[in-house]
């Protein structure tokens, strides 16, 4: 193995495509003093699955409690700062919103965009991740959770 390939350590992140009446939940937040547009998404913690992870990540961003529903897709992206990031991203169902609850150090505000709102701001989108999974999601890509499958020891 090349020398530089012994610490490759991609992180492991999930994401939420949450729409209600044909707007879609996303988080604005700051980046590298930079606003920009995310999906409800984090790293996945240890000891934690994918589906628990990412009904909590958009919990803890959005202040929205979640049913996920299905997978969408596994994304592998290299970001210009050579960090390789592998996204889980699941379609969930809002189903209550606490507004009183505390977002997320770093998330300004929650907002609902339909597409044509989206596609706007695609210059302001943390990712090309954040697009993947919503085209995919409009294209109809859903998987039943089945696929996703934890093993123990």
């Amino acid at each position: 193995m090349p020398k530089s390939d012994i610490h490759f350590n991609p992180d492991i992140t999930v994401a939420c495509v949450i729409v209600r009446e044909g707007r879609f939940l996303l988080v604005e937040e700051s980046v590298r003093e930079r606003r920009v547009l995310n999906q409800p998404a984090g790293h996945l913690e240890p000891g934690e699955g994918l589906l628990e992870a990412a009904a909590r990540e958009a919990l803890e961003e959005t202040g929205w409690t979640v049913k996920v529903t299905h997978f969408i897709g596994s994304y592998l992206w290299r970001a210009e700062t050579g960090k390789t990031y592998i996204r889980f991203a699941f379609a969930a169902d809002a189903v209550s919103h606490d507004p009183g609850w505390a977002l997320d150090a770093g998330i300004i505000r929650c907002v609902w965009l339909d597409i044509v709102e989206l596609k706007a701001e695609r210059e302001r989108l943390r990712s090309p991740l954040v697009m993947a999974a919503i085209e995919d999601f409009l294209g109809g890509q859903r998987a039943p959770l089945s696929l996703i499958r934890h093993v123990d020891g």
